[in-house]
C-alpha cells in the first residue's frame, strides 16, 4: 500500500531500531532485539510495518503473525500512540489477514487483554469472534486474555470481504495526518 503518506513493507533487520522503539512505546519492551531477529529469520513469520512516506525511517505501526499449520496466530499489532485512532490499526490488520489468505491459511487467531476495548472493537469489526478466555495470561498484571478467532479466510468469498475492507481502509486513511 502506498496510499497518501503511508507505505507498507515487510520489516527487515535495518528496521530493528524503529521496531524496538515502537515496542517500547506500545508495550513497554515486550520483545527484545533477539526475539525480533528470530521473527525476521523465520519463514513462518510475517512481520509488516506501516511507514511514513514523508519520513521513510518513521515506523507508524507494525503487525506480526506466525503461520502454524492452517492458522495465522497474530502476535503483535502496535500503532504508535501518537497516530492511534486514525485507521492505521485497521490497515495493518487488513494486510496481516491478506497475507494469511495469500499463504492459504484457513483461520486467524489472537489473544487480547480483556480491558483493551479499542482492540477488541477493531477485531470484531473484522469478524473475529470470542472463542474463550485465558485466565491470568498477561504476566505484567495477571490480566485475562480473550481468545479471538476468524474462520474461513481460505474461502473464495473472503476475497470479496478483503476488497470491501480495502475500500473502507482507503476511505479512512484519506484523512490520515502526520
Amino acid at each position: 500500500m502506498n496510499t497518501l503518506n503511508i507505505k507498507l513493507k515487510p520489516l527487515t533487520t535495518e528496521d530493528l531500531d524503529a521496531v524496538l522503539a515502537l515496542d517500547r512505546a506500545c508495550f513497554g519492551g515486550l520483545w527484545n532485539l533477539e526475539t525480533y531477529q528470530k521473527e525476521l529469520d523465520s519463514p513462518n513469520c510475517e512481520l509488516l510495518g506501516l511507514f511514513s512516506a514523508l519520513y521513510p525511517g518513521k515506523l507508524l505501526a507494525m503487525g506480526c503473525f506466525w503461520s502454524i499449520l492452517e492458522e495465522a496466530h497474530v502476535t503483535i499489532l502496535a500503532v504508535n500512540p501518537q497516530y492511534q485512532h486514525q485507521g492505521l490499526g485497521q490497515a495493518l490488520l487488513y494486510f496481516l489477514l491478506k497475507a494469511a489468505c495469500d499463504r492459504g491459511l484457513e483461520r486467524a487467531t489472537l489473544e487480547v487483554r480483556v480491558s483493551n476495548s479499542a482492540a477488541i472493537s477493531l477485531y470484531q469489526k473484522f469478524g473475529f469472534k470470542t472463542a474463550g478466555k485465558r485466565p491470568g495470561y498477561y504476566q505484567d498484571n495477571g490480566e485475562d486474555a480473550l481468545i479471538l478467532w476468524l474462520s474461513g479466510i481460505h474461502q473464495p468469498q473472503f476475497q470479496t470481504t478483503l476488497a470491501q475492507w480495502y475500500n473502507m481502509i482507503c476511505d479512512r486513511l484519506s484523512s490520515f495526518q502526520e
